[in-house]
């Protein structure tokens, strides 16, 4: 994606999760670069639809093949080079993979449901655990 400031970045990612004995965890990231904890994501490449990045990116960042469950939200917000950005999120399972530190990410965690809001760096991160916390209902059922 072109970088002028107008430019919105398009980008995809998701709240990977599984069952466990004492309720759900979720996974969360850490990226060294910005040193933060968030849910894996990434920009769009060229001609590649939101659904297909969002997948990618969980694989390059935590070495894990997922299945896309329903969308959960999109959130918009200015990056750190001041371009508006766009990023949809959907739950997310574990097919198989594992994780492998990389130039992205150095750490994952899975955390149990309850602990993942005071782990997360952003706000808006708290905002896709909403939505996520909101769809899990209808997740469950599958």
């Amino acid at each position: 994606m072109a970088s002028g400031a107008g430019q919105r970045v398009q980008a995809a990612g998701g709240v990977v999760w599984r069952r466990a004995a004492d309720g759900l965890e979720i996974l969360v990231v850490h990226r060294p670069r910005y040193d933060d904890w968030s849910f894996p994501k990434g920009k769009l490449d060229r001609g590649e639809t939101h659904e297909v990045a969002a997948r990618r990116e969980v694989l390059e960042e935590t070495g894990l093949d997922v299945d896309l469950g329903p969308e959960l939200v999109a959130v918009d917000y200015v990056d750190h080079r001041g371009r508006p950005k766009t990023v949809r999120y959907w739950s997310m399972t574990v097919a198989g993979g594992e994780f492998a530190p990389n130039d992205e990410v150095d750490e994952v965690a899975w955390l149990a449901l309850r602990e993942v809001p005071r782990e997360l760096t952003y706000r808006r991160d708290a905002d896709v655990l909403d939505a996520f916390v909101a769809t899990v209902g209808r997740v469950r059922e599958r």
